[in-house]
């Protein structure tokens, strides 16, 4: 009979923690819908970090039908946090509360990453939807992004919103700062805080070693160093080489049509080039757009699929030069992403990352952001 009890009992306890949410309420959690283009994929829901090289936890998987549709069930609520439903290469995220029960998701698998879906069952997921919308589409400031950390109801989105949008620029530390104390107020021993703090500390060791810890030290008080040759093939098929460029002040930019940051960025680096292109300085381009070996073994280095995801990724890396209206000629890319040379070169583990270089083709300044902190150099220069 007692070791009956001690098989019964662990059964026993686990019914109450399935049966009962955070909050005291009955039930576990549904998460279904329909994803277009997406038949019998596999959907995968991760709980992630704050930080892009946090670690994610699989909570979740289902198989979606022919159509698309697919359904997540949980026994019990998940806490609150944030999430990621991702179905193949693309992703999109979920800003839970630990309240909710039934969250539905629809969309069309090409558009998940440009944050075209609606979703129900979920306000913050909403809130967050809706926030990122504006900022692809550049129609956000910082002090939009300022505001809505102070004022947005689930802390979570803040501190995500705030990461998502603001890169590596130290000059906006005090919004994390901000996002930081109501993320801990609202969730006192969140685990987010130290991979938050983790996120915030790398910023300010990125904004005093540009070279991201791989012994790159380009800026050196009264020894500036040069700038690695890059010579990569332009959208057309073109190649540039930054050494073509001596003479000339030129702003390297590290970037890709994926980086949000990078496409709040790009307006103000449109409007000094604009200002200053007649005066000796132009902008070399380098885009992380691409697929990694990553993405090939995924695709079991199948010819056909990583020549179509190559060549999606080189048409996205396109639309984002037009449409944000990046006319100079030097844009280049090898499409490897991450893995790119130049980016190994330079030392660049985050993007948007730039380098200012000087009409005798050696580093002068890195990591500059914003129209005034590029202006400020490039006068000192010319």
């Amino acid at each position: 009979m007692r070791s009956k009890v001690f098989i019964l009992l662990p059964f026993l306890v686990a019914s109450l923690f399935y049966q009962c949410g955070k909050d005291g309420s009955s039930g576990g959690l549904s998460i279904s819908g329909k994803i277009n283009n997406a038949g019998s994929m596999q959907v995968y829901l991760d709980k992630v970090g704050i930080s892009p090289t946090s670690a994610n936890l699989v909570v979740g998987k289902a198989d979606a039908d022919a159509s698309g549709n697919f359904k997540l069930s949980f026994p019990q609520k998940l806490s609150e946090g944030i999430y990621r439903l991702r179905v193949g290469e693309q992703k999109m995220n979920l800003i839970l509360d630990g309240k909710e029960s039934d969250i539905t998701v629809n969309g069309d698998l090409a558009k998940l990453n440009q944050f075209d879906y609606e979703v129900t069952g979920s306000a913050s997921s909403t809130t967050y939807r809706n926030i990122l919308q504006k900022l692809v589409s550049r129609q956000l400031r910082a002090e939009d992004i300022r505001t809505f950390v102070d004022t947005t109801s689930n802390p979570l989105t803040g501190v995500y919103v705030a990461v998502q949008s603001l890169g590596n620029n130290t000059s906006m530390m005090d919004i994390h700062e901000k996002a930081k104390a109501r993320m801990v107020a609202a969730y006192p021993g969140t685990t987010y805080k130290d991979d938050y703090e983790a996120h915030l500390a790398s910023i300010k060791q990125a904004a005093v070693n540009p070279g991201g810890g791989n012994g790159f030290n380009f800026v050196e008080e009264g020894n500036r160093q040069p700038a690695p040759d890059i010579k990569l093939p332009s959208p057309n098929g073109k190649e540039f080489a930054l050494s073509d460029l001596k003479g000339k002040v030129v702003l390297l930019d590290f970037w890709a049509s994926w980086c949000r940051p990078c496409r709040m960025e790009n307006p103000n680096v449109v409007r000094i080039y604009n200002q200053y292109k007649d005066k000796g300085f132009t902008v070399f381009s380098v885009s992380l757009d691409g697929v990694d070996s990553r993405q090939m073994a995924a695709m079991q280095n199948d010819p056909k699929m990583v020549r179509e995801a190559t060549n999606d990724a080189k048409k996205k890396w396109k639309e984002a030069i037009a449409q944000d209206g990046l006319v100079w000629d030097y844009h280049v890319s090898d499409l490897k992403k991450w893995e790119c040379e130049p980016a190994r070169q330079y030392g660049v583990s985050s993007i948007p990352r730039t380098f200012m270089i000087d009409k005798e083709g050696k580093i002068a300044a890195v990591n500059l952001r914003g129209a005034e902190q590029i202006e400020e150099t490039l006068k000192k220069l010319l």
